[in-house]
């Protein structure tokens, strides 16, 4: 019998795999009711699905909707509403969209797969799992979701948020973050999927994950599947690799502008994260030393805390670089630029105003 110490244990009156049904019955109800309704799932248009699962990987949805009409999402699907016309956009306009959004790998991939999608199939989107995991930078989990979403193919599907649900669900008691730990998840997955409307009970699985399974403070009273969940220990789950340190790291950066009020800027090198995005020339420490600071700002990216330093430096001592090229104000509009720079630019271009 289950010890008075473990009250979710108590009231786990069945198992998942047992009552597969009822599981994903009681899931779909709560789901349709409470529910939240964002653009992508009041469609089932393969693209615009694939679009917001690219741009929602490691960014939160409040970033990609923003607020009214504003939003990332809106604003990249009023720029590219088919495959075609993100395939006939070139890769600077593409990074530019993208801007604010980070992980600019994800811009490329998605601009990848909107070439294949044009070029392979004649613009018209796979119908199925199978030619949709073999476009460019489709992964497993955003083949089975844009299948499922766009499709109702019945496809399991494992995202941080549903790896969390089946952590604690079946219990287990493993890292998550292993080859065994994966196959594990997936495994749950494929078993718990629905042959009908996978749409939605795929919809609310991973709504479970973040709403009333969050990763900080589970509503476990609240649960619409709490008479599933074998755990007693919600907090302790899941099980992963401890977390990598935050590094903090310094950059320096010039801030050059010449007679003719054009600014000098950097394009950042093939194989670089932001490769083909702009941005104040960076310098090394010692090449800064004469030189006035400007401006220090922080901000962080995936493992790194960043503190930039930007210097004022005159035209005629800058010397620019072979990957460096003066631009007019007007001109900058329409550059892509990484948000850290961008904000910096636009504070000191404020300062001379």
């Amino acid at each position: 019998m289950p010890s008075p110490k473990d009250p979710l244990k108590a009231i786990a009156s069945q198992h998942p795999l047992n009552n597969t049904q009822a599981f994903q019955n009681a899931l779909s109800r709560w789901f349709k009711v409470e529910g939240k309704h964002y653009p992508w799932r009041n469609t089932t248009d393969p693209w615009a699905i694939l679009v917001s699962e690219i741009m929602l990987q490691q960014t939160q949805v409040s970033t990609v909707l923003g607020s009214g009409h504003g939003g990332h999402y809106s604003r990249f699907m009023a720029l590219y509403p088919t495959p075609r016309t993100m395939a006939e956009a070139s890769e600077q306009e593409i990074l530019k969209a993208w801007e604010g959004l980070g992980y600019y790998r994800r811009a490329r991939n998605l601009h990848a797969a909107a070439k294949a999608i044009t070029h392979d199939h004649c613009g018209d989107f796979p119908r199925n799992f199978e030619p949709i995991l073999a476009l460019p930078g489709i992964g497993r989990y955003t083949a089975g979701a844009v299948a499922s979403f766009a499709y109702n193919e019945p496809q399991p599907i494992v995202d941080a948020n549903v790896a969390r649900v089946f952590s604690r669900l079946f219990d287990y008691q493993k890292r998550i973050d292993t080859t065994t730990g994966s196959k594990q998840l997936w495994q749950w997955a494929a078993d718990l999927v629905p042959q009908k409307n996978p749409r939605t009970y795929n919809s609310a699985l991973m709504e479970l994950g973040q709403t009333y399974c969050s990763n900080k403070s589970p509503n476990c009273p609240q649960c619409p599947v709490r008479s599933f969940c074998q755990c007693a220990d919600p907090s302790a789950l899941p099980i992963k690799k401890s977390p990598t340190k935050v590094t903090r790291i310094d950059e320096y950066a010039v801030f050059s502008r010449d007679s003719h009020g054009r600014i000098l800027l950097q394009q950042e090198k093939a194989g670089d994260r932001r490769e083909g995005m702009w941005s104040l020339p960076r310098r090394d420490q010692t090449e800064i030393q004469d030189l006035a600071l400007a401006l220090k700002t922080t901000y962080s990216i995936t493992r790194y805390h960043v503190t930039l330093h930007t210097y004022t430096s005159h035209p005629d001592i800058t010397i620019p670089l072979s990957n460096e090229q003066w631009f007019s104000l007007e001109e900058l509009e329409d550059l892509p630029m990484p948000s850290p720079y961008r904000k910096a630019l636009e504070s000191l271009l404020q300062e001379l105003d």
